[in-house]
């Protein structure tokens, strides 16, 4: 032991002590961050899996639902067409014209006892009218127009004719 105690109190052999000992505080100093970055790394990674799990639930949710929406889309569509063929055949019907065309009469004949029995011409302004309006009922308008506004068919007929000074007015036709 006495050769080694001039060895330990030799300057060098302390400054070689204390930077080892400087070095192993950095390396475990190092070793100690190495595991927490680790650590950290496994956290972010498995935080970033779940995240991606989580867009890609959500994607997938997303996706069906718009898948759904374009079905049911396409099957109205195709509804809509089917009923607008089923209207088409159903007005082309054979007596279909003629039925239209006594209901257009029935009509002028009665908004020409309101207004003035017995003129040919106001027969026939009539009878557009009632023609213009039967077709406008059948494209839906003045149905909608029935609902939303109650007094709208009544609002849109014209003035009844002015009778000139040398005519009689008469109740009405029968």
């Amino acid at each position: 032991m006495d050769s080694l105690w001039p060895i330990i109190a030799h300057p060098f052999t302390w400054g070689l002590a204390l930077g080892l000992l400087v070095a192993g505080f950095v390396a475990k100093s190092a070793w100690t961050a190495r595991g927490h970055f680790k650590r950290e790394t496994a956290r972010l990674q498995t935080e970033l899996d779940q995240m991606q799990k989580h867009i890609h639930t959500h994607l997938k949710i997303t996706a069906s639902g718009s898948d759904r929406l374009e079905k049911e889309l396409a099957d109205l569509k195709s509804q809509n067409e089917n009923l607008r063929v089923n209207l088409s055949a159903l007005q082309q019907r054979p007596g279909r014209a003629e039925a239209r065309q006594l209901q257009a009469y029935e009509a002028a004949v009665a908004r020409m006892r309101e207004q003035a029995p017995g003129f040919a011409q106001a027969w026939e302004q009539a009878l557009r009218q009632a023609t213009t309006e039967q077709e406008a009922a059948e494209s839906g308008l003045a149905r909608l127009m029935r609902k939303v506004i109650p007094g709208a068919s009544a609002a849109s007929a014209d003035p009844p004719p002015r009778i000139s000074s040398g005519e009689t007015p008469t109740s009405g036709v029968s």
